[in-house]
């Protein structure tokens, strides 16, 4: 059956419409996205077929270009269109964070640092600089490593904070193996950095460490 058989009640833009997006499915929210099908296939059995074919909505979103492109009914446009979705969402929710005090609005704080840090395949050290109203200034990536680690230097988070007149800041990093629990060394480098910028009298609020579907901070465990 093509789409044009299909009661407007179950098109996905129309049910959008009337429903909101939260009422449709995975798969409908892809079909929205794909726009067009394959000859034979509607745009919403092709949806369910390449949910099938990464195994999540998660999966397919985190794809790298190789593997993305790689798969039939998609391709370098799709990928492109996709990333930009992907980082204007990101960007709406740093600029949601701008608006008001970060300390106020936690679970937007975890859900950002989530979305950003997540599905990264390699280990990254990601800091959010803030105002002395504890207003987010900017979130900088500031040290990427390995598949499980990366050199952070506190000197280069003090030149950065100084540089950026940040009074306090959160830091967070991933967990490629999808595991948040915080190291040894995790713990280590948070007191470095804590006591290098406790010389300049900037704070740091919490440390965040980001796994799969987990976050733990290190404020909440006492350890700052």
């Amino acid at each position: 059956m093509t789409l044009k058989n299909l009661p407007n009640a179950v098109l996905p833009r129309e049910k959008l419409l009337q429903l909101g997006a939260k009422a449709l499915t995975d798969a409908e929210l892809l079909a929205i996205f794909l726009r067009t099908g394959l000859p034979g296939i509607n745009v919403i059995e092709l949806s369910i077929l390449l949910l099938e074919e990464f195994g999540s909505l998660r999966a397919l979103l985190a794809a790298d270009e190789k593997r993305f492109c790689e798969v039939k009914g998609l391709g370098p446009a799709k990928y492109v269109q996709l990333q930009a979705v992907l980082e204007m969402s990101h960007r709406h929710l740093e600029e949601t964070l701008k608006k008001g005090d970060v300390l106020t609005s936690p679970q937007q704080t975890r859900q950002y640092l989530s979305q950003i840090l997540r599905d990264r395949q390699r280990e990254v050290f990601y800091i959010l600089f803030l105002d002395n109203q504890h207003r987010v200034i900017t979130g900088e990536v500031l040290f990427e490593g390995t598949i499980d680690s990366a050199a952070v230097y506190p000197r280069e988070v003090v030149k950065r904070s100084l540089e950026l007149n940040a009074a306090a800041l959160i830091l967070a990093h991933n967990h490629p193996s999808g595991v948040a629990e915080p190291s040894q060394a995790d713990r280590r480098i948070t007191r470095r950095i804590t006591d290098a910028l406790a010389l300049v009298d900037i704070r740091v609020l919490d440390h965040f460490v980001v796994g799969d579907g987990e976050i733990i901070s290190f404020s909440e465990r006492d350890w700052l």
